[in-house]
């Protein structure tokens, strides 16, 4: 895969600050952070050598799903990643360092609300997949039961106050707009899960 990075994510300081605190939620939160990890798990396809996350923050879920290949802005959360055996490329969602249809599946969980562009974002991860590709997508929907226990939490709503939250009508149309198609989705207490997929007729000359 020929590597660049470029993009923009929305600001990445507070994960440098207090990239400790954000790990550590996983931890403190465990069966939590178990209950999402196994949604993921149910529905994402078994990965290969060509499967990446984009954002994959510490590592907490590339890691046990089996992805070897992370994107992460965050230099420290990229280093707890490493340390979990994911190779972490640094680069930005809005501009991915992957040739054209390179990539087999993509991860990216509660990553589109620090996104500064979701709409070129998705665009991006359209122009990596290969055609007929996966890319799941999990996100916190906005004024649900998750989204308003995390903004008073003082542990990951720290993180969360700086985000910007979607419906999963919004989310939808951006997916269906960069060239996707939704085969299903899941959204308990607004923690949503969609697996969608690239047309399989896109990039065939």
């Amino acid at each position: 895969m020929e590597l660049e990075v470029g993009g923009g994510f929305m600001p990445i300081n507070i994960f440098e600050e207090f990239a400790e605190d954000y790990d550590r939620w996983f931890d403190e939160h465990r069966e939590e952070y178990l209950a999402e990890l196994a949604r993921i798990r149910n529905i994402f396809p078994v990965p290969d050598s060509r499967s990446i996350e984009v954002g994959a923050g510490s590592g907490r879920f590339a890691g046990p799903l089996g992805i070897k290949i992370g994107i992460e802005p965050s230099g420290r959360l990229g280093r707890m990643a490493r340390d979990r055996g994911i190779e972490i490329i640094r680069g930005r969602a809005e501009s991915l360092p992957f040739k054209d249809s390179s990539c087999s599946s993509v991860l990216s969980v509660t990553v589109v609300c620090f996104l500064d562009d979701p709409a070129s974002s998705f665009s991006e991860l359209n122009r990596v997949l290969q055609p007929g590709g996966p890319l799941f997508v999990a996100f916190i929907e906005r004024g649900g039961d998750i989204h308003r226990r995390y903004l008073q939490d003082g542990g990951k709503g720290r993180f969360l106050s700086r985000a910007r939250f979607y419906s999963r009508l919004e989310i939808t149309e951006y997916l269906e707009r960069a060239g996707f198609s939704i085969e299903c989705m899941d959204c308990r207490l607004g923690f949503c899960t969609m697996l969608t997929r690239k047309d399989p007729r896109q990039d065939i000359a």
